[in-house]
């Protein structure tokens, strides 16, 4: 299906439901990169851009459209969050720290990364589990991307080879920032 017509389903379906204070997708506390337990709630109202990413890989170069996407829409409500991970190909050896080092001296990210989880069926964290059930794809490469909506309970997923910059994306980023973030909170 285009990303347009995913993006009026994902809108329409979205904004006839209002999700709870916790949104489903996002109710799930997992360690950031230093290793703090950080609750995924904190996101709600968001649009969060999920990523599963590698320092090692032939898409690495996305660190820096990633970092481009936090920077220019960070203020309107767009969450870029890295989860780094070695499920392919070996492409992520490195602990939580030369993960760290290597995102931050190289690529300058400061968007929030998480410690290093396993993405696949066979041993996904919770958030991407859940992500895979409600998009019905999961990664098959490094640097797959997850965009959740406002409401916290709809995704659309992007391939690896899609990059974070390019239009479709772009284009859908854009059109959930203009969604309100009221329609997260029941009864508010």
């Amino acid at each position: 299906m285009k990303p347009a017509l995913l993006l009026s389903a994902l809108l329409l379906t979205s904004a006839a439901q209002a999700a709870p204070d916790c949104p489903s997708l996002l109710n799930h506390t997992l360690k950031d990169i230093d290793g703090t337990m950080q609750s995924l709630c904190a996101y709600a109202g968001k649009v969060v851009l999920v990523v599963n990413t590698a320092s090692q890989c032939g898409y690495t170069g996305q660190y820096k459209g990633l970092q481009a996407l936090h920077e220019k829409y960070g203020r309107q409500g767009l969450v870029v969050l890295g989860f780094p991970a070695n499920d392919f190909g070996g492409q992520e050896p490195g602990s939580n720290a030369t993960i760290k080092y290597f995102c931050e001296s190289h690529y300058q990210v400061d968007f929030p990364l998480f410690s290093k989880v396993g993405v696949t069926a066979a041993n996904a964290n919770p958030l991407h589990e859940g992500l895979a059930k409600a998009t019905g794809e999961r990664p098959r490469w490094n640097f797959h991307k997850y965009l959740i909506d406002r409401s916290g309970t709809r995704a659309l997923s992007f391939a690896s080879r899609i990059d974070p910059e390019s239009q479709d994306i772009v284009q859908v980023i854009e059109t959930l920032l203009k969604a309100s973030p009221t329609l997260t909170k029941a009864g508010r």
